[in-house]
């Protein structure tokens, strides 16, 4: 073949082409001795083996790789005599072949006649697998291969950009109306016809970041398209009106031809007349007009979007290219017997989901070779067969991409698995005692957690789930686990189908929109407000027989205290692994798709926000990054920095006298709390002595009441700072003890205290007169 056989691709352009086949011809070869393996008599698997390495080795002759050349024919007289059924390919056997498909990728990647420090495969390798070969053809025991050198050499790589920096520029100055460094075949064949046919179905590579332009591009006609529509609709009432003059200046005119009218003003009239009528038979036809290119523009604009979006979805088998082998490999190294079984090959994702899943898969096969598939011997023995079955399985389901992991293994202990996170000091016994098996999968996924006590080169330090969690999670998708111990374990991965779309519910938070996407909401609720109910003064609902806190979107994300004009509260219910909140919004603008824009990343991370979209009128949204908005959330808690949910009525005017409670003890708290509130009083709680003066410090109080026996500060001597300090001397404190003795009395009145009153005693009615006494009713 001539270099101008290739298509117009040029001389170099073959090493390519050469380069670009036996990456295709080795998947095909690596397919199909896996399903060989497993049924050493499949004809058609022999069938593609031998094609594939007679392909190999007729695109090696025309690019003159001797060494790949030598190789594959060996390989194809091993295929064709297992065809004659004059040898059986065994274990032994099939692992030299892929050791010999593994040398025929590193020779394809360099350059003919390289130095071997530059990155070329020693002539004894090749010779070595020759001889293996060879070996199993005649039916001899297997000889050890020596070591290969490392695919991803620093010597190799050089040799490869060094080539491929000479073929480009050879084609550039051979033929620069074509610049073939931007095209690449689709699909190369063996022959020297396929270059020919090749040439004429090129695909164009653009880079991600061009393609995430022209998909905002897009996004934005879509959006600016929508435009047209409040035209239209403004253009329909502008009709409507002219209609209506019409109609009355018919009444107007009829109106006056019961009385003596001049010539002149009837002529004028019906001039009116006739302007109204073509004015609305213009309008009419613009409209008719105005209403077709909205039609065109819009279906236009959402093909154009469409289309982007599709040339970014990739089949899912690009993703799992090599992770049957690598299962096969890994489980042989660990005395094991595992297959990869593999549906939904052809379920399309987002390249970008594509890319970012594959560490993840990787880590949880390997997970479930070491973890969850059992010695053959103790698979026998639990009357499973010896070879250990992982199924990964991709589909679409509402709106989401589904990507689930299952082994038939050992499963998990999940008695085991809590004796573990007690171990660990990350839960109580008491606490773990109550723990759902969901929950303690759960701890599976936190970092440096293992359930393995000794370390091996493939798990136990700890890492890999959490890994897993963090790419999930960075996808804006949603990880969980289930186990059958002794049966196996399934690992359920939910992610968006593309990253630049999703769908999201649209929320109102003091006059500005925002988007949470829909795969992070747990639940939308409405709630009357006489369901909220406080605890150590926190707001929270009981929902499903669970407390939810509640948090105010606005101060969230506005930092102010909002007032809430409903009488039923907007909950959007969000989590992480660790907590669980209810942010109340305004309103609920319902669910939206949305385009997404990558922010500016001049601008840094923005703290709860993630990115940006535009709704169909063109309004900006902000996307919100819930797990950071779970984060703002905890330090607002930590810090004793979280506002009440108010409401916007006549009860939120009124002007309420402010009371402190002071006290250790919970049950006291509340019931003192609950007591004054029902009075109409507002009242804060303080956890001791120091609380309590650190609040009264901060806040305006009508009365502080307090214990006297407290942690870090007693009530004596919180009483005696609040009386010696200038600015609070004048507020009332009262004293509620169980020290009921004389002597306790006077020294809490010596102290300064205003009332002491003992809790032996104590009742509602005492409580609420001595406050009354104190500063007065409500």
């Amino acid at each position: 073949m001539s270099a101008s056989d290739g298509g117009g691709l040029g001389d170099l352009s073959l090493m390519d082409l050469f380069r670009t086949e036996v990456e295709g011809q080795i998947n095909t070869m690596t397919e199909s001795l896996l399903a060989l393996e497993q049924d050493p008599k499949t004809a058609d698997r022999l069938e593609a083996l031998m094609r594939a390495a007679h392909s190999i080795k007729g695109a090696a002759r025309m690019v003159g790789v001797e060494p790949v050349i030598r190789v594959s024919h060996v390989m194809e007289d091993c295929f064709v005599a297992a065809q004659k059924q004059q040898l059986s390919l065994g274990s032994g056997a099939i692992d030299v072949l892929f050791q010999a498909i593994d040398l025929i990728g590193r020779l394809g990647k360099v350059k003919e006649g390289a130095a071997e420090e530059d990155g070329q495969v020693p002539e004894n390798q090749v010779s070595s697998m020759v001889e293996s070969l060879s070996a199993i053809l005649k039916g001899e025991p297997v000889q050890e291969i020596p070591a290969p050198v490392a695919a991803d050499s620093a010597a190799e790589k050089r040799a490869v950009e060094q080539a491929a920096k000479k073929a480009q520029a050879k084609r550039k100055r051979s033929q620069p109306e074509l610049v073939a460094e931007d095209v690449e075949p689709d699909h190369i064949g063996a022959s020297a016809n396929s270059h020919e046919s090749t040439a004429k179905s090129r695909v164009i590579r653009v880079s991600s970041d061009r393609m995430d332009k022209i998909l905002g591009l897009a996004g934005e006609a879509m959006v600016e398209s929508r435009w047209v529509r409040p035209y239209f609709d403004s253009m329909t009432r502008l009709k409507q009106q002219a209609h209506h003059a019409a109609l009355g200046l018919d009444n107007l005119r009829e109106r006056l031809e019961g009385y003596k009218t001049d010539t002149r003003t009837l002529s004028l009239l019906n001039d009116v007349h006739r302007s109204i009528a073509a004015c609305r038979q213009l309008l009419s036809d613009r409209l008719s007009e105005l209403a077709n290119f909205n039609y065109r523009t819009s279906d236009l604009t959402e093909r154009l979007h469409n289309e982007v979006i599709s040339s970014r979805m990739r089949p899912f088998s690009d993703g799992v290219e090599g992770l049957q082998r690598m299962v096969r490999d890994l489980a042989r190294s660990l005395g094991k017997e595992a297959r990869l079984e593999i549906s939904g090959l052809h379920t399309l994702v987002d390249r970008d989901v594509l890319e970012k899943i594959k560490t993840p898969l990787n880590h949880l096969l390997r997970n479930a070779v070491d973890h969850g598939i059992e010695l053959p011997e103790e698979r026998e023995g639990s009357g499973k067969s010896r070879q250990g079955i992982i199924h990964v399985e991709a589909y679409h389901r509402a709106g989401m991409l589904s990507i689930c992991v299952q082994d038939d293994g050992r499963g998990i202990d999940i008695e085991q698995l809590r004796g573990k996170v007690v171990s660990k000091g990350l839960a109580t016994e008491e606490m773990a005692s109550r723990l759902s098996e969901a929950e303690l999968l759960e701890f599976m996924f936190l970092p440096g957690f293992s359930t393995r006590d000794t370390i091996t080169e493939i798990s136990g330090r700890g890492v890999g789930m959490d890994v897993v969690q963090d790419v999930v999670r960075e996808v804006r998708g949603v990880l969980s686990a289930s186990t059958n111990f002794g049966k196996g374990t399934k690992i359920h991965m939910q992610l968006p189908l593309t990253l630049s779309v999703i769908r999201a519910l649209l929320i109102e938070v003091s006059d500005e929109y925002y988007a949470v996407p829909l795969v992070r909401v747990d639940r939308i609720l409405r709630v009357p407000k006489d369901q909220i109910e406080a605890l150590e003064d926190r707001q929270y609902i009981t929902f499903d027989n669970q407390h939810i806190g509640l948090v105010s979107a606005s101060q969230i994300f506005t930092d102010k205290q909002a007032q809430i004009p409903r009488e039923d509260l907007c909950i959007v219910v969000v989590s992480d692994r660790h907590a669980r909140y209810g942010v109340v919004v305004d309103r609920f603008l319902g669910e939206r798709e949305l385009a997404v824009r990558v922010l500016d990343p001049r601008l840094g991370k923005i703290k709860d926000i993630s990115a940006a979209a535009f709704m169909d009128d063109g309004t900006p949204v902000l996307i919100i990054d819930v797990d950071d908005m779970v984060r703002s959330i905890d330090k607002l808690i930590t810090g004793a920095q979280l506002h009440k949910v108010q409401y916007d009525g006549a009860s939120a005017h009124v002007k309420k006298q402010k009371i402190l409670v002071v006290d250790d003890s919970i049950t006291v708290r509340e019931v003192e709390r609950k007591l004054l509130q029902a009075s109409g009083y507002d009242v804060d709680v303080a956890v001791d002595g120091m609380d309590g003066w650190n609040a009264v410090r901060s806040n305006s109080y009508a009365l502080v009441i307090t214990d006297v026996d407290m942690p870090r500060m007693d009530g004596i001597e919180l009483v005696r700072l609040i009386k010696q300090d200038h600015s609070l001397k004048k507020v009332p404190v009262m004293i509620v003890s169980y020290k009921d003795r004389d002597e306790d009395r006077r020294r809490g009145l010596d102290a300064g205290a205003d009332y002491y009153l003992t809790k032996g005693s104590f009742h509602d009615d005492s409580l609420r007169e001595a406050v009354i006494d104190l500063i007065g009713s409500t």
